[in-house]
């Protein structure tokens, strides 16, 4: 099921507008394919990045994916949570697994991700 409400990458990331900033995660269709995760690395507090700029790094017993930003921003807040716990990505991607949020330079960059029903077409309703 792919939560309404969030905007989503082709890259299989989610935005989660949330007054001036987005909360950023992979979707459960990017942990699924990556599998059991098993280190986080995410961006430092107070850097700026650009829209489709790689952010973070989600590493799994079998691959290694990248997290691109899906808007342009500054990182106000990183989910430190995953460093002892990556498997929170697995277990509650759109929840307690979220990786980090940025404060959006250009809100209107929002409306170039995909809605929750296009998402779903890219990925045959696996979200």
């Amino acid at each position: 099921m792919i939560p309404e409400g969030l905007r989503y990458t082709k890259d299989h990331e989610w935005a989660k507008p949330e007054d001036g900033t987005v909360r950023v995660g992979i979707t459960h269709h990017a942990q699924k394919e990556l599998g059991d995760i098993v280190f986080v690395e995410l961006p430092e507090v107070g850097r700026t990045v650009s829209k489709g700029e790689e952010v973070a790094t989600v590493e799994s017993v079998k691959a290694v994916g990248e997290v691109y930003a899906p808007v342009s921003g500054e990182v106000v807040a990183r989910n430190d949570a995953l460093e002892s716990s990556p498997e929170l990505v697995n277990k509650d991607p759109y929840g307690e697994g979220w990786l980090f949020v940025l404060k959006m330079e250009n809100p209107a960059e929002l409306d170039e991700l995909l809605d929750a029903a296009a998402y779903e077409k890219l990925v045959g309703g696996e979200g």
